[in-house]
């Protein structure tokens, strides 16, 4: 049987979900996590200010993309007036469901009185939720996380004020602002949330296996829910998860061939995106998190070692072949952006670049 989520008029086909994660969840990332199964994959961070001023830098984290089937783009800022301006512009970019970050830890977000230092202003949340509700047509949905800190947990009574306001569904980190990533998530927690509301929860935090997932659910009472950090070098586990709580079904990771293939696909589609030399730096990150994460080399300090020097050369066609080395399959051909398929040799490769 197939779970479906309504967050107001979008029907998501599923409930595991793909956090927004700032250099990670880019267009080339968003359309290879697509395709390979996940059913909502949110854009980066969008600060809302330089969206509307139209920098590219920040327009480009929006960017929609064809052949997406789910637009979600995050915005983050601390004015109701620049995020419903900024949530305006979201929708006529072609975004299906705007989401507004109150539960980013990081300084320089929380130091800007953004992300989860709206969890400290309650008022202050509640008057961006409504700027944006009221600023355009398409559902608003809150990533917020269980507060501040220990001493004030306000998470259901922002919720609450929330669902008032008219936002359709609230996604709930299981940890305060201070704890940022230590110690463990607190799914119990969420529950409070889900109590306190009607509108869908959703449950973020520490999900990476299919038991970790039905006991998240589980225990929140959530709706659906959020994958962070777990999908870094692995794009397929919402869909593999998707199947575990659907049918019970374990799906095999991907073999060598298949995973070569995906990384691959990926790298060619930040190449294509940003640009050859850029392409590349922008899926380093990536690239390091593929290798770490698969089970080859068996020993994980040669996988390391393998990490430090993939994320050191400098052309896509000495990462291709490198990899194919280091996973002893059959070199995948590589494509540079504005030249024919090239042959995968650090010769050649320079040559072209």
């Amino acid at each position: 049987m197939t779970h479906t989520l309504q967050i107001g008029d979008v029907t998501i086909p599923g409930r595991v979900l793909m956090a927004p994660m700032t250099g990670v969840t880019d267009l080339p990332f968003r359309r290879l996590a697509s395709r390979l199964g996940a059913a909502y994959v949110a854009t980066e961070m969008v600060a809302s200010a330089e969206f509307a001023r139209g920098r590219p830098d920040v327009v480009r984290r929006a960017a929609v993309g064809e052949g997406l089937p789910l637009t979600v783009i995050q915005l983050v800022g601390r004015d109701p007036a620049v995020m419903a301006e900024g949530a305006r512009m979201a929708e006529a970019a072609g975004a299906d469901i705007i989401d507004l970050n109150f539960g980013c830890p990081a300084k320089e977000v929380t130091g800007a009185a953004s992300g989860s230092a709206l969890m400290r202003t309650p008022d202050l949340a509640g008057r961006i939720m409504d700027a944006v509700v009221q600023g355009t047509s398409r559902p608003v949905t809150v990533k917020m996380r269980l507060g501040w800190d220990d001493a004030s947990k306000n998470a259901a009574e922002v919720a609450a004020n929330a669902e008032a306001l008219g936002v359709k569904a609230v996604t709930v980190h299981g940890r305060t602002r201070q704890q940022f990533y230590t110690g463990r998530a607190d799914w119990d927690a969420v529950g409070d949330v889900k109590t306190a509301v009607s509108i869908p929860v959703i449950v973020n935090g520490d999900i990476v296996t299919a038991e970790e997932a039905r006991e998240a659910l589980d225990r929140s009472g959530a709706d659906a829910l959020m994958l962070g950090r777990g999908v870094y070098g692995r794009p397929w586990l919402a869909a593999h998860l998707e199947r575990a709580l659907r049918d019970g079904t374990r799906l095999q990771e991907p073999d060598r061939e298949e995973r070569c293939s995906i990384v691959i696909e990926h790298m060619q589609a930040s190449l294509d995106f940003y640009g050859p030399g850029l392409g590349l730096k922008m899926f380093r990150k990536h690239l390091g998190w593929y290798v770490e994460q698969a089970p080859w080399p068996a020993d994980p300090l040669d996988r390391r070692a393998a990490k430090s020097r993939l994320c050191r050369l400098d052309h896509p066609g000495q990462v291709a072949d490198e990899l194919a080395a280091l996973w002893d399959v059959s070199p995948v051909s590589l494509t540079l952006p504005g030249n024919s398929a090239v042959e995968k040799t650090p010769q050649v490769a320079e040559a072209v670049e």
